[in-house]
């Protein structure tokens, strides 16, 4: 309770969306340029009703395949500034927002349909039914906000940056399972081996995790993996920004 206490004080007085973006998803930055691959491929092997995001952040290319085989999409965060953010976006209120249109041309490509960029911006931003606040440390993190089990949840480098220690991330992990129905898909994107990550002023602690950690956590909270991909964070990419060695994608699936 103390370490959410402090984050949240931090992070309120000093977490910077804009900055956050720049950094890591700028064109120049060149830190996601692979990731909406894995998304894709995730979200072809999966249909259902509703799709939860956990920790959205200012983020929004996690999801922009899911509009394909979801009803709804919910996006969650912890900040009221990055859920604003986001809001800002689905609404078209912020003229002078990060620009999401060459992500969302490239998954147009990648994807092979021949669909126009605008119209899958539209569809996104019609299929993103909620922005609700989160807290991961709860064991019931949305609260009476969420009626009914999602069929599918996503989270990039969510858990692994809000949690002190690992028996807390197991926790927080623990606790956004119930989110999730029985037969329920999970596509978690994360660091490994990092400790910490700049976003503005503020300087955040990371739970180092190993592939061998991701892989425990999802099997002692009933999951079958279905698919776990990881990558090197190559040199050109380690700027002091933070100490991250790799990269994870893992999809897996609740026990029924």
């Amino acid at each position: 309770e103390l370490f959410r206490t402090k984050l949240k004080r931090k992070l309120k007085m000093k977490w910077n969306s804009n900055y956050y973006l720049i950094l890591y998803y700028s064109l120049e930055s060149q830190f996601s340029a692979f990731l909406p691959h894995r998304p894709l491929g995730f979200y072809r092997k999966i249909t259902g009703h509703t799709l939860i995001d956990i920790g959205t952040g200012p983020t929004i290319y996690q999801f922009l395949s899911a509009c394909d085989y979801f009803k709804e999409i919910i996006a969650t965060d912890f900040l009221e500034v990055n859920r604003a953010f986001i809001h800002n976006w689905v609404h078209s209120e912020d003229k002078d927002g990060f620009d999401w249109s060459p992500y969302i041309q490239h998954v147009c490509k990648i994807e092979g349909k021949g669909e126009l960029w605008k119209e899958k911006e539209q569809k996104l931003k019609r299929k993103l039914k909620k922005i609700l606040p989160i807290d991961i440390h709860q064991s019931d993190p949305l609260g009476s906000l969420l009626s009914q089990p999602a069929d599918a949840l996503v989270s990039t480098f969510c858990l692994e940056a809000a949690s002190p220690d690992r028996p807390s991330f197991d926790k927080a992990f623990q606790n956004v399972t119930r989110l999730l129905k029985p037969g329920g898909h999970f596509l978690m994107i994360g660091a490994l081996e990092e400790s910490f990550y700049l976003a503005g002023e503020v300087k955040l602690t990371v739970v180092p995790l190993s592939e061998a950690d991701i892989k425990e956590s999802f099997a002692k909270n009933g999951y079958h993996i279905h698919d776990f991909h990881s990558y090197n964070m190559p040199p050109t990419l380690k700027i002091g920004v933070d100490d991250v060695q790799g990269i994870f994608f893992i999809h897996a699936q609740k026990f029924p």
